[in-house]
């Protein structure tokens, strides 16, 4: 029976399914280890995370070749919008929390904040590193993306490793910031907050390098066109979003809120 709209039913997947108790797995797996018992259960459901999304992608890449058409992929656009919508009123939440205690410090903290105890770091050093690496990456992935419009795959895919490298190098700059941090997460409301907004931004680059490892991977096997490489532009968006909160991150929690 052939179909008389441009829309794509998928077929029953058992990846939803996968995706959800992988991640009740991983939520077990936290909660044995924050309680001393062994990590394995944690390993196990992101292991199990992984080989969903490898599955799903694969079975997504598979539709793309055949079945996604104009119309299916505006509304992966405005899918895609919503998500990073999405992502950001979660972020909203972290702000919230941090503007709450530093605009109306307690007695508690002294009623000044930072809070006396609390040796900030220097938002000019680390951080300011930090944010030209993400800024520059902003710019490489944008020049990959234009190649991709010229039909230049070989050369975008040379910027899109380029931005991989600056996004690694975020995560590898951040790591031994918090290892050198004067605070732990249990000191108070400034370094919980601090921890929160900036672990979850770190988790979200992890996240964006992964979505362009895929991307640099598919592009190698001639997944993308000129003309179609949806999957790239979302992963590029996505990329821009948390470049955006970076910048948000480093002048409200960085530099407003330092005491150096």
């Amino acid at each position: 029976m052939s179909k008389k709209h441009p829309y794509h039913l998928v077929d029953p997947s058992p990846w939803p399914f996968m995706g959800a108790f992988s991640a009740f797995i991983i939520v077990i797996g936290t909660i044995l280890s924050a309680r001393k018992f062994n990590s394995y259960v944690l390993f196990a459901g992101f292991g199990l995370l992984a080989f969903t999304m490898i599955g799903w992608w694969r079975d997504i890449i598979k539709e793309a070749k055949t079945e996604h058409n104009d119309v299916i992929r505006h509304g992966f656009k405005w899918g895609i919008s919503l998500f990073i919508a999405s992502e950001l009123m979660f972020f909203v939440a972290f702000f919230w929390a941090y503007f709450n205690a530093s605009l109306m410090p307690t007695l508690e903290i002294g009623s000044v904040w930072p809070p006396k105890n609390i040796k900030t770091i220097d938002p000019f050093d680390l951080p300011y590193l930090n944010t030209l690496i993400l800024l520059l990456s902003g710019s490489t992935v944008t020049w990959a993306h234009y190649d991709m419009l010229e039909g230049k795959i070989k050369d975008s895919l040379e910027k899109l490793a380029v931005t991989i490298l600056l996004g690694t190098s975020f995560l590898g700059v951040q790591a031994y910031e918090y290892i050198h941090a004067d605070f732990a997460f249990k000191g108070g409301i400034y370094p919980s907050t601090f921890y929160m907004a900036t672990g979850f931004h770190g988790f979200h680059v992890l996240i964006g390098v992964i979505f362009l490892i895929t991307c640099w991977f598919r592009g190698r096997l001639g997944h993308f066109t000129a003309n179609d490489h949806f999957g790239f532009e979302a992963a590029a968006w996505y990329w821009h979003f948390v470049d955006v909160i970076w910048l948000f991150l480093f002048v409200s929690i960085y530099w407003a809120g330092s005491n150096h």
